[in-house]
């Protein structure tokens, strides 16, 4: 249930799909006699298209998620890394017979370099399908576990959960799966802009990961002086900043996670 009503919300209020609402709204009002709320929808369409298409405010609200737990030094032993699914192309896998990444990817790069430098660590991936219907499609975390076999990390120290389609179903699945010891060091490793709301769950489940973030979409504070010439890379981080802002306010709302805005 928390899957579909995080989709559901996520098309009515990804500000890109919010402008196309609006824009459609006004010119369906505009053909009734309602044509004060056709230029409301229209021109609310417009001034959210140019205001966020070329204005730096996505990418600083991204900022702020990325910035909210820096990438520090772990010392061994590092008992194992926990890597979130997001980074596979299911769809695009499926239909092409091919592993497909998106560009969430580095989280895999990540995991490999990560096991290169802890020998002894165990890896572990958590994702179920990221479809609505599944078909039978193979999971997240299948297709991310062969592609880690290929790029070098043995087979054998690679460990998986198939179930979770959540955030906080991932953590839930995640502890559940390893059943972490005091004194245990587990890495959490998931895009900068989406480790707040991977804290927040894991916090909530009782899971004290150390953060490893990675897939930085944003150079910091640089992006107060970085002009936004195209307006599609401004939508994008306006919609990135709002899935996770939205994320982690529903999370809190319906219960799941005990903070809003974790911090480090």
């Amino acid at each position: 249930m928390l899957y579909l009503t995080s989709k559901l919300v996520q098309f009515l209020l990804l500000p890109s799909n919010l402008i196309g609402v609006l824009a459609l709204a006004g010119l369906l009002a505009w053909f009734t006699r309602w044509r004060h709320l056709a230029k409301a929808c229209l021109l609310t369409a417009a001034l959210l298209l140019v205001v966020l298409g070329w204005s730096p405010l996505g990418a600083l609200a991204v900022t702020a998620l990325e910035d909210r737990f820096p990438r520090t030094a772990v010392e061994e032993p590092v008992t194992g890394v926990v890597v979130l699914g997001g980074s596979i192309a299911s769809s695009i896998t499926a239909a092409r017979g091919s592993p497909a990444v998106n560009e969430a990817g580095e989280r895999l790069t990540a995991a490999v370099e990560l096991a290169r430098r802890y020998p002894a660590a165990r890896i572990f991936l958590s994702g179920g399908s990221d479809r609505v219907r599944s078909d039978g499609a193979r999971s997240e975390s299948a297709i991310a576990r062969d592609m880690l076999a290929a790029m070098g990390v043995p087979a054998e120290r690679i460990a998986l959960e198939e179930r979770s389609r959540t955030t906080c179903e991932n953590a839930v699945e995640s502890k559940a799966a390893l059943a972490p010891q005091p004194g245990e060091r587990w890495l959490l490793v998931t895009s900068a802009n989406h480790m707040p709301r991977a804290v927040a769950c894991f916090r909530a489940a009782g899971f004290a990961a150390i953060p490893y973030p990675v897939d930085f979409r944003t150079r910091g504070a640089a992006e107060l002086t970085r002009p936004v010439v195209d307006m599609t890379r401004g939508l994008e981080m306006a919609d990135l900043a709002a899935h996770e802002w939205l994320g982690l306010v529903m999370y809190r709302v319906m219960g799941v996670t005990e903070e809003v805005f974790p911090g480090a």
